[in-house]
């Protein structure tokens, strides 16, 4: 029999092809409809965080405008008319308080105070969150629990007795009083997110560097500090800003001179000079923001994690 015959009860096979799955085809609506219902289940949701951001954002935008506008168009009408062409915006308020009322000096004095005011406080409180959450020694836990109780303490009730304390030591009106008061006053919270933080970290990288001859120090600053740098920018977003933005203790222990007054101070008495001049106190208030602006924006990427971090960590 020749090798051409084929079997009568033989089929030639057609070429194998991939089966389309049917299923998945069948499935392609039915994750359609869930995200659509995912989505509309969520809008309400995403209406609201957007309401309750623009509610937030409007008195600054308002503050913005009003900046910008001069100061016969602000007492005739309301902000939102600047939107409105024919635009009328000037750049005379910037120019009036940079130029006429102190505000350089304000702005360097704030660099002075808030810079020390802000390294100060996380430094210390790093060495001694150090302490408290890795070194041993008597009574430890209940100092800790004292500096942490120290946060529901208001400021208020410290003022007096620490401004007659400088007035002893002549520190009244000077930067190093100011820079001890907001170490002070930043120290409870720094220990309490740093010493939170640096317990989260694992305990074999401390055991295996002492096994391997390192000095605390050494583990400090080579171990603990470059694992620890979200918890330490978002306390230095907090320090800057509050330094920054302070106006009461400035004021109490700095008092109302020129040569050291913060931009808050000098804001405050723009206030009190200039009463009805609103678009000179909209323009002070912008400037006063930039700086704290650009370091949140900085830093804002540690500031969810080491928040997060320094708070549910115990």
């Amino acid at each position: 029999m020749s090798d051409s015959t084929t079997h009568p009860q033989m089929k030639v096979r057609p070429e194998a092809r991939p089966a389309q799955p049917a299923a998945r085809e069948e499935e392609h609506p039915r994750l359609d409809a869930a995200r659509l219902v995912h989505v509309l289940l969520q809008a309400p949701l995403n209406i609201i965080v957007v309401a309750v951001s623009l509610l937030w954002l409007l008195p600054t935008a308002g503050l913005l405008v009003s900046s910008f506008r001069p100061a016969q168009a602000i007492s005739q009408s309301g902000w939102w008319t600047a939107l409105v062409p024919p635009y009328h915006f000037v750049l005379d308020n910037y120019i009036q308080v940079l130029t006429a009322n102190g505000m350089g000096q304000g702005f360097i004095n704030s660099l002075i105070i808030t810079i020390p005011g802000t390294i100060l406080p996380i430094l210390i409180g790093s060495f001694a969150a150090y302490g408290f959450a890795w070194m041993n020694f008597p009574g430890r836990d209940w100092i800790f629990i004292v500096v942490v109780g120290l946060l529901v303490v208001p400021i208020q009730m410290t003022l007096i007795p620490i401004l007659q304390l400088y007035n002893t030591l002549h520190l009244t009106g000077t930067f190093p009083g100011v820079w001890l008061a907001h170490t002070a006053y930043g120290l409870p919270l720094a220990v309490y997110l740093l010493r939170n933080f640096f317990q989260s970290l694992p305990k074999d990288l401390f055991e295996s560097a002492r096994l391997d001859g390192a000095t605390e120090r050494q583990i400090f600053f080579r171990i603990v500090i470059p694992l620890s740098v979200p918890a330490l920018a978002s306390l230095t977003i907090f320090q800057f800003l509050w330094v920054w933005n302070d106006l009461l203790v400035a004021l109490i222990y700095l008092g109302g001179d020129p040569r050291v007054a913060p931009m808050t101070v000098t804001v405050s008495n723009l206030v009190n000079s200039y009463g009805s001049n609103y678009q000179v106190l909209t323009a002070a208030a912008f400037i006063s923001m930039l700086l704290p602006l650009v370091v949140f924006f900085s830093l804002q990427q540690y500031f969810a994690r080491g928040l997060l971090a320094g708070s549910i960590k115990g």
